[in-house]
């Protein structure tokens, strides 16, 4: 199931979305290294951490997957926004230093055909930042938030999945340790409940934040062989006539070496 743009929209409007961007804001300032003249795309719905972000890039443009929908961004000046498919971005080879996806790659079709075009768009030295829901996380059982839909990630596939498509897992966090409750008792106690996850349940966080690196060279993969011929010299090879009797009681003739398959 895809997240709607004005689902999306409408629940970073409420108290619970506000807690939950302050919350994976906190996670990716600690990961996230500045970058002079950056040039910033966000694919998914990433505006609340593009206007955070990206204010000192030389650049920035927000990529909206055609299945969720598009809005105007910013409110004042020319259009960032694009409606684009993911396997196909509009850009060419190596002219983006990040991309950050939230909301993303848990709904895309195929995930490897859309890193292997972002590996593509990134230059030699550019970088991916993925947020994803956790698939230990509670956030990921309820669908009232965004982050219920879609394909949640443990930390092992993440990383098997990164490394099919040539990049390398640098940094890694996490977020939204408080649980998706809609009570006030419960939000009222989000940050103590955030701190406290933080340290004793880790890897139950709602959402994995990774940064990966670009790999510009591939190993290529060696295919074990089946079998392999081994010479192995035999003094009286089986069924030896009796030439070969000969040979054993002391002719000059050379030993014979049989060719076996393992």
């Amino acid at each position: 199931m895809h997240s709607d743009i004005v689902d999306l929209r409408s629940f970073y409007s409420t108290t619970l979305g506000r807690f939950a961007e302050r919350s994976i804001t906190m996670a990716l300032s600690s990961i996230w290294a500045a970058v002079p003249n950056e040039r910033l795309v966000g694919l998914g719905y990433t505006l609340p951490w593009l206007e955070r972000f990206g204010t000192d890039a030389e650049r920035v443009f927000a990529f909206m997957p055609a299945t969720q929908g598009a809005v105007v961004w910013p409110a004042k000046g020319p259009t960032a926004t694009a409606l684009v498919f993911d396997e196909e971005l509009p850009l060419v080879d190596s002219c983006i230093d990040r991309m950050l996806l939230v909301h993303s790659l848990e709904h895309v079709e195929n995930p490897r055909e859309t890193l292997n075009e972002i590996w593509r768009v990134l230059s030699p030295a550019g970088r991916v930042v993925i947020v994803v829901p956790n698939r230990r996380g509670v956030w990921a059982r309820f669908e009232h938030t965004p982050f219920g839909n879609g394909r949640p990630f443990s930390r092992g596939q993440l990383t098997e999945l990164l490394r099919e498509t040539n990049f390398t897992p640098a940094s890694w966090s996490d977020a939204l340790f408080f649980p998706p409750s809609r009570r006030r008792f419960m939000m009222r106690f989000h940050n103590v409940l955030e701190r406290v996850g933080r340290r004793l349940w880790p890897i139950f966080s709602g959402v994995i934040v990774v940064e990966a690196q670009k790999r510009l060279y591939q190993g290529v993969p060696v295919a074990q062989r089946a079998s392999r011929r081994v010479f192995v010299p035999v003094l009286s090879p089986h069924g030896a006539t009796r030439l070969g009797r000969r040979n054993e009681a002391g002719d000059a003739r050379p030993s014979v070496a049989r060719v076996t398959a393992s």
